[in-house]
Formats: structure tokens, C-alpha cells, sequence
């Protein structure tokens, strides 16, 4: 199999994307960074083919993606079943949260993330 993760080309990409968190990404990130969600080790703005993904756990196939406001768009949310499609198609689970659900019930996101568990 090629190699399809952390291309070099978007390295830069990432590096920006991670310093720059939306507010959103940085709640959810301190939740669970240093393997504080069930020990499971989470990674920020990680590339797998020529897509960024919010946060991935390898050891779970498994992507998280906030969408804010500009993902009820019609033409981003096409792309955004495109974009899952691919990602499924390569044997990962992509989930998504609205941006508001990170801040008004934390909790219950991170209960949904872990039932994604094996």
C-alpha cells in the first residue's frame, strides 16, 4: 500500500492548522490530548491522503471532524460526503460534531467518540 499519511506536501499545512485551533478543536483537544479519553492516543490536524483530519486515533481507524457554521453550506457539505466516503473506503470511521456541540454538552461527545472504541 502507498504511502497516504503526514505527505510531506501538506506539512506545512498541518503545522498551521495546529497552531491556529478553532475554539471548538482547542475544548475538545484538551479532552483528549495525553490519552485522557480511555487511554486512546489522538493526534490534531493529521493528514491521510490530500485530507486533514480535525483528529485522528490510529489505534481506533478513527477521525473526528467539527464542522462549523460553513459546513451547512450545501456545496462544503457535498464535499464533506465526498471527503467521508474516501476516508471509509481506506477502512477508517469518521464521525462529526457541530461546533456548539463541543461547548454546550462535552460530555456527551466525548461518551459518543469512546463507543466508537473496539
Amino acid at each position: 500500500m502507498k504511502h497516504i499519511h503526514s505527505l510531506n506536501h501538506l506539512k506545512n499545512y498541518r503545522s498551521a492548522l495546529r497552531k491556529n485551533l478553532t475554539p471548538a478543536e482547542a475544548t475538545l483537544w484538551k479532552c483528549l490530548k495525553n490519552g485522557q479519553l480511555q487511554g486512546r492516543k489522538f493526534i490534531r490536524q493529521h493528514s491521510i491522503e490530500n485530507y486533514i483530519a480535525d483528529f485522528y486515533c490510529a489505534s481506533e481507524q478513527l477521525i473526528i471532524e467539527l464542522d462549523g457554521q460553513p459546513h451547512a453550506d450545501p456545496m462544503v457539505a457535498l464535499n464533506d460526503e465526498v471527503r467521508t466516503q474516501r476516508l471509509t473506503e481506506l477502512g477508517y470511521t469518521v464521525i462529526r460534531f457541530e461546533n456548539k456541540l463541543v461547548f454546550k454538552y462535552t460530555e456527551d461527545v466525548l461518551a459518543e467518540i469512546a463507543r466508537h472504541f473496539k
